[in-house]
């Protein structure tokens, strides 16, 4: 298979199952914070190594106002990388999450609500996070990441994304 649309033509149900549970943790986010889920999401490909969905969604991002120079600062040192102050501690939770979940502490936690963040927040990054890891795994295990194309049969990301967080 070499897109996902070839995935959802073989085999539809579990196609579509994954594709409604990022759908669905991806409304979980508000309007205003719309551009914070397609954030994490191109952040945690990268950090995947998953080219597909990382360039999938860097390529959302950027007509909306995402700039390029921050998505690979990122990957490098969240705390000196442009962007809001306030999503920092959120970055280093998935970034935990996704390469080192034994290394998470209350301090990751706390951090979060000190920051202004609240419990929904939290919970919503955690499940974007393990979604977007478990479409990550799916695309690499399926070869997708093979090659990379610009080919019309990607499925392209949802609905309108807005990148306001970024500076």
């Amino acid at each position: 298979m070499a897109t996902l649309a070839d995935l959802l033509a073989q085999y539809p149900r579990s196609g579509i199952l994954w594709w409604k549970l990022l759908e669905n943790v991806k409304a979980s986010f508000s309007p205003q914070d719309s551009g914070m889920g397609e954030l994490l999401i191109t952040y945690i490909s990268e950090l995947n190594q998953s080219a597909f969905c990382y360039q999938t969604h860097k390529r959302s991002a950027m007509p909306l106002g995402g700039e390029a120079v921050v998505f690979g600062p990122l990957k490098a040192d969240i705390d000196r990388a442009n962007g809001e102050a306030k999503l920092k501690p959120i970055l280093h939770l998935v970034k935990k999450l996704t390469l080192t979940p034994q290394r998470i502490s209350q301090a990751d936690v706390k951090a979060i609500f000190e920051a202004g963040w609240d419990e929904r927040r939290f919970l919503d990054a955690i499940c974007l996070c393990a979604v977007v890891n478990g479409m990550n795994r799916l695309a690499i295990g399926i070869g997708i990441d093979k090659e990379l194309s610009d080919s019309p049969t990607l499925l392209s990301v949802t609905g309108p994304v807005q990148v306001g967080l970024l500076h």
